[in-house]
């Protein structure tokens, strides 16, 4: 499975499209459990019932190397301002906690600090208001995309952040433009669940793809 943003770059993970197409495969099978091979690495999926879904995203990349960054860094608390942490999930991301995530001009921060040099594979950013060590709202800023309702792996880079920050517990709501996801960073990994629904259908007919080769 692979990831396109709108912009035309691939991605090797995306949490929220993984648990569209899990449903979707398990729609057709029949099967209760389905392993997505992806650019992240297999990634566990279940049907939870009642229309949520849940995948182990794995474990967070927490070295600098690895996010990646430009150079050695401590990735929990990065020179920039407002002092943000950086997370990989199979992708880049960069958390700034804020005391009010609602007021934050994303639109100019979001891609100020997505082409920041510190980001040499650019970044995802998000901006996180601690409700409670249960409860996070985020605001996030796709690379390649830009300002978007609900991101999965930010949704789990920031409780990721949060923990290591020692501000939230491992497992937390994440509360976003677009609806609630529930983050648990295990042992295992960081396992998501959320709701998925069917909004559109559509047929790709030979010559469309015929014209995109």
């Amino acid at each position: 499975m692979d990831y396109w943003n709108s912009d035309g770059t691939l991605s090797d993970a995306c949490g929220n499209a993984t648990r569209c197409v899990a449903r979707l495969i398990m729609a057709e099978t029949g099967e209760a459990a389905v392993t997505l091979r992806t650019g992240r690495g297999d990634l566990a999926c279940e049907d939870v019932g009642g229309g949520l879904i849940r995948v182990n995203m794995g474990q967070p990349q927490l070295e600098w190397h690895e996010v990646p960054l430009a150079r050695e860094l401590d990735t929990l608390v990065l020179p920039l301002n407002g002092a943000p942490s950086a997370t990989g999930m199979g992708n880049p991301h960069c958390s700034y906690f804020v005391e009010d995530a609602a007021a934050v001009d994303l639109d100019t921060l979001g891609p100020e600090t997505e082409h920041n040099p510190l980001f040499p594979e650019r970044t995802n950013v998000q901006v996180v208001e601690v409700m409670d060590r249960r409860n996070l709202r985020v605001r996030v800023w796709e690379r390649g995309v830009g300002h978007t309702l609900a991101s999965g792996s930010s949704s789990c880079a920031v409780a990721v952040a949060a923990a290591r920050r020692q501000v939230a517990d491992r497992k937390v709501t994440v509360h976003l433009d677009g609806g609630n996801l529930e983050v648990d960073w295990r042992d295992d990994g960081v396992w998501m669940t959320g709701p998925t629904m069917l909004v559109a259908e559509g047929v790709l007919s030979p010559e469309f793809l015929d014209s995109a080769k």
